[in-house]
C-alpha cells in the first residue's frame, strides 16, 4: 500500500537534487559511500523536525546536513507529497544553525492550495497548526508525516533498548529503536494472539532452539515486565541478554513487520546485519507481506536479501564523488539477464550498476 508518493530533496547531505517515487515496496541499492542511507537520513531529520528537536539534532553542526556544507550549499529542502496533500520544509544555514526559512502544506484537488504555515521559526509549527489552522490541511497531513518512522535495531549490546525492563503499559505503539519489546509483546499475546503466535511461529523458522516467550508482569514490581523465553527442552532460565545478536534482531524485525496494525511508511537501514541467509530469505518474506499492507523502505547491501525481490522494488543509489542520484531499474533491459541469473548476481556483476 502506497502512502508516500514522492519525496523531493535539495541539498541534504550527499544529494544535491533528487525527486524519487515510491512504490509500495522500495529497496536501495548501492555501495559504500553511494548515499543511500542517506535516503533515510530525510526520514530521521524530518522526525526531529516533528518532534521540536531540530535544533537538539544539528547540534551546533549544520554543515554536516548540507551539500558540501554551508559555502556550497545555503539551505536544504524537503518535500514529501501524498497525493494530493504534501508537506515541505526549507531550512537555511544562520550563525552556527538552520532555521526554518518557511514551513508549508499543500492540497491539490478541486481547488489548490499553498502558503507557509510559518518563517523564521527555530522548530515545527505543523503540530500548532494542526491543532488550531484555519483550515484542515495541516491537521488532515500532520498524522500522515508523523508516520513515517525509521526502526534501528543494530544495537545489540547490554545497555540495548531492546534488553531493558520496559513499563507494562508502554504499548501504544512499538517503539523505533525496541525499547518496549517486552510490554508490546505482552500487549500483543494479550490482546492479539493470532499475530502473536504468528511471531513465535516465524522465530522457530530461524532459532530451532526457541520454544516460547514467557511474559508476564515482574513479581517484584507488577508495573515492569521484561522479556523471557523457554529453549526447547530445557527448564533454564532464559531472557533478551541469552539471545544471539542476530536472533535479537529478528525478534525485532518480526514484531515490526507482522504486528497487527504498523505504521504507514516503515523505513529500515541495512536489516539483514547480522542475519543467518535463511533467516534473510524470512525477513524478505516479511517484508513482502508487509508491503500488501503498507509502504516499506529499505536501504541494504545484501546480495542474498535482493535475490528475494523483482526489479520493479528496486531504487539503485549512485555516487560520482560530487553527489547522489538514484534510479529505478529498467526492467525491459533486464529481461534477457533475468532469465539467467538472478538479481543479485546481476548487482554482482555490476549490471545493474551501484557498484563502487
Amino acid at each position: 500500500m502506497r502512502t508516500l508518493h514522492k519525496v523531493i530533496i535539495h541539498g541534504f547531505k550527499s544529494i544535491a537534487n533528487a525527486e524519487i517515487t515510491l512504490n509500495s515496496l522500495n529497496v536501495v541499492i548501492g555501495a559504500n559511500g553511494s548515499g543511500k542511507s542517506n535516503l533515510i537520513g530525510v526520514f530521521r531529520l524530518l522526525e526531529r523536525v516533528l518532534s521540536k528537536n531540530l535544533q537538539v539534532y544539528i547540534a551546533s553542526e549544520p554543515d554536516r546536513f548540507l551539500h558540501h556544507g554551508r559555502k556550497v550549499t545555503p539551505k536544504l529542502a524537503l518535500d514529501f507529497d501524498f497525493g494530493k496533500n504534501s508537506y515541505g520544509f526549507t531550512l537555511k544555514s544562520t550563525q552556527d544553525t538552520l532555521i526554518f526559512e518557511n514551513e508549508r502544506v499543500e492540497y491539490s484537488g478541486f481547488w489548490n492550495y499553498g502558503e507557509p504555515i510559518a518563517v523564521g521559526h527555530k522548530e515545527s509549527k505543523l503540530e500548532d497548526a494542526a491543532k488550531s489552522y484555519h483550515n484542515k490541511i495541516p491537521q488532515y497531513v500532520f498524522p500522515k508525516v508523523r508516520n513515517l518512522i525509521v526502526y534501528h535495531f543494530h544495537d545489540t549490546s547490554n545497555s540495548s533498548p531492546a534488553k531493558q525492563t520496559s513499563d507494562i503499559d508502554d504499548n501504544k505503539f512499538f517503539r523505533s529503536d525496541a525499547a518496549n519489546l517486552p510490554s508490546y509483546l505482552y500487549w500483543l499475546q494479550q490482546k492479539h494472539l493470532i499475530q502473536f503466535q504468528h511471531i513465535e511461529e516465524h522465530i522457530r523458522l530461524v532459532a530451532p532452539f526457541f520454544d516460547h516467550f514467557v511474559l508476564e508482569p515482574s513479581k517484584l514490581n507488577e508495573k515492569k515486565i521484561k522479556l523471557e523465553w523457554r529453549q526447547k527442552g530445557s527448564d533454564a532460565y532464559f531472557d533478551a541478554y541469552s539471545l544471539s545478536d542476530g536472533t535479537l534482531r529478528f525478534i525485532c524485525l518480526a514484531i515490526l513487520l507482522l504486528q497487527p496494525k504498523p505504521p504507514e511508511l516503515i523505513l529500515l537501514d541495512e536489516p539483514e546485519l547480522g542475519l543467518h541467509p535463511f533467516a534473510i530469505r524470512i525477513l524478505a518474506e516479511m517484508v513482502e507481506a508487509a508491503s500488501k499492507r503498507v509502504q516499506v523502505v529499505l536501504a541494504t547491501q545484501s546480495v542474498t536479501l535482493l535475490n528475494n525481490f523483482a526489479p520493479n522494488d528496486i531504487i539503485i543509489a549512485e555516487n560520482d564523488g560530487m553527489k547522489t542520484t538514484f534510479r529505478h531499474v529498467d526492467k525491459e533491459k533486464l529481461e534477457h539477464w533475468l532469465a539467467e541469473f538472478s538479481l543479485g548476481e546481476l548487482w554482482e556483476k555490476n549490471v545493474l550498476g551501484g557498484r563502487p
